[in-house]
């Protein structure tokens, strides 16, 4: 294979397997945050606070998969 065939699946592969993660992992958060906030409806500013930065780190791993994606096609 060409290496320009070479760098668009890893592309692909990277951002594919770097989006599936983050994903999964901010629907599980929202999940279970909605689930604590329902049982105790007092915290949910606390469980609210702790959410948003949860979701903020996994979306940074998204991010750093973008970025890679984008050194790959552009160097």
């Amino acid at each position: 294979m060409e290496t320009e065939v070479v760098k668009l699946w890893a592309i692909a592969i990277t951002m594919g397997l770097g989006v599936i993660g983050p994903a999964i992992a901010i629907g599980m958060i929202g999940s279970k945050s909605a689930e604590a906030i329902g049982r105790n409806p007092e915290a949910g500013s606390k469980v609210q606070t702790a959410m948003i930065l949860c979701v903020a780190f996994a979306e940074a791993i998204a991010i750093y998969c973008l970025v890679i994606a984008l050194i790959l096609k552009f160097v």
